[in-house]
């Protein structure tokens, strides 16, 4: 893999001879795979992951010794976990110590898709908390849609717009997160576009959109609320220097997440900046590079003003986009009769497949369920089952596994 010659340069002189060395090692070796559990969907309920390791940062992270076609896994489909690269679910350890929880509150993931962030930090809010995870681009706010929509959770609604619509809303947050859009550098040995696209003017035009995010992004944020930015690059333009413009121009306060030796995560990399920030950097620490800051606004929030009212989607100034025609409902709130499938069956109905169930199923409108979780609807008439998976989501590959690849298992 030939990286670009300048981002070479730049990269040792930032890291150092030896951290980059190892930096460069990694390239050699194979990517970690990990997946985070749903705790609404595996919690209480006995199952484990086969041969996994836990993600020290993360709660219900793992990382798994290879990595499996999870597209031939139902309970995948029916999220009960999702795959999400490990540095990057250090977003839990950074709300453990830093969100203090409360029956009600709004939080907004400005930059979500495809929701590996957005997932986690629906499952670390409290019951009653509203999230709202958006992404400006319609394709992958679609994706983000069916994310969330089978991650199963209430109060969790998407939107495609542009951060200044956000701002132009008046609605205002307790928690913000800005992954925003990067130059990409950690993702290079994972996605080989990525250096394809890489150049010292795209890091440029990269900063100033960033601010750009950021200053509309900040005036939504409540006063004492919390603000997460994160991009998935190293070079400090993107990075601290950002996080400086922050405190001098925002009057931003940075805050310090405790870390643990063993997690081997590097700091601020710009000489004469010194504030806490968290740099995963592979070879070094165990994921792809991450860099994430926590900074907190001035003042103190006055709940009683929050977003004048708004509650719920209902009387919200945004628009949540709708999910598919005929979708699934995969949150706890489904009231149809629950009825079983086998592995090949429920490959079949994820295909949108028409399936016949057991005589002894409902002629009507029923849930279908792999080892207990809900993969969707289908409408029982006795001779088969019509499927109303919805067609977005369905699995486009005609190969069918002779057995079941499981990555979880009850214990």
């Amino acid at each position: 893999m030939q990286l670009p010659d300048e981002f070479v340069r730049r990269t040792e002189a930032l890291m150092g001879r030896e951290r980059f060395e190892r930096y460069l090692k990694a390239f050699g070796e194979d990517a970690p795979v990990s997946i985070r559990l749903n705790p609404r969907k595996t919690g209480g309920k006995g199952f484990e992951v086969i041969g996994g390791e836990p993600v020290p940062w993360c709660r219900e992270g793992y990382y798994l010794p290879t990595r499996p076609n999870f597209t031939f896994d139902p309970l995948f489909h029916a999220g009960c976990y999702y795959v999400q690269e490990a540095a990057s679910m250090f977003l839990d350890e950074v709300l453990r110590q830093h969100f203090h929880p409360s029956q009600e509150g709004f939080a907004l993931d400005l930059c979500a898709a495809p929701g590996g962030k957005s997932t986690l930090m629906r499952s670390a809010l409290p019951e009653g908390y509203v999230l709202y995870s958006n992404e400006p681009i319609r394709q992958r706010a679609s994706i983000l849609l069916e994310n969330v929509q089978k991650w199963g959770y209430a109060d969790h609604f998407v939107t495609n717009l542009y951060p200044k619509d956000y701002r132009k809303s008046k609605m205002k947050f307790d928690i913000i997160l800005c992954d925003v859009p990067c130059s990409g550098e950690g993702m290079f040995r994972k996605d080989e576009a990525t250096i394809r696209e890489w150049s010292p003017q795209n890091v440029e035009k990269c900063q100033q959109l960033q601010r750009d995010i950021v200053n509309e992004a900040w005036q939504c944020l409540n006063d004492g609320g919390l603000f997460i930015y994160s991009t998935c690059t190293f070079n400090t333009k993107e990075n601290e220097e950002n996080i400086r413009w922050m405190i001098s121009e925002l009057d931003a306060r940075v805050l310090n997440v405790e870390t643990a030796d063993d997690w081997h995560i590097t700091g601020s990399l710009l000489p004469g900046f010194n504030e806490p920030v968290y740099r995963f950097i592979p070879g070094i620490s165990r994921g792809e590079g991450l860099f994430m800051a926590v900074m907190r606004k001035r003042g103190e929030t006055n709940g009683r003003e929050r977003n004048n009212g708004h509650r719920n989607k209902s009387v919200s100034p945004l628009q949540p986009l709708s999910l598919p025609k005929q979708a699934s409902s995969l949150t706890p709130q489904t009231e149809f009769p629950q009825v079983s499938l086998s592995y090949s069956q429920a490959l079949a109905y994820l295909r949108r497949e028409a399936i016949v169930l057991s005589p002894e199923a409902p002629r009507e409108l029923v849930e279908v369920c792999f080892m207990g979780e809900p993969l969707g609807l289908a409408k029982n008439i006795g001779s088969r089952a019509n499927n109303l998976y919805p067609k977005e989501w369905k699995i486009k590959t005609t190969h069918i596994p002779n057995e079941y690849e499981a990555i979880l298992r009850h214990t």
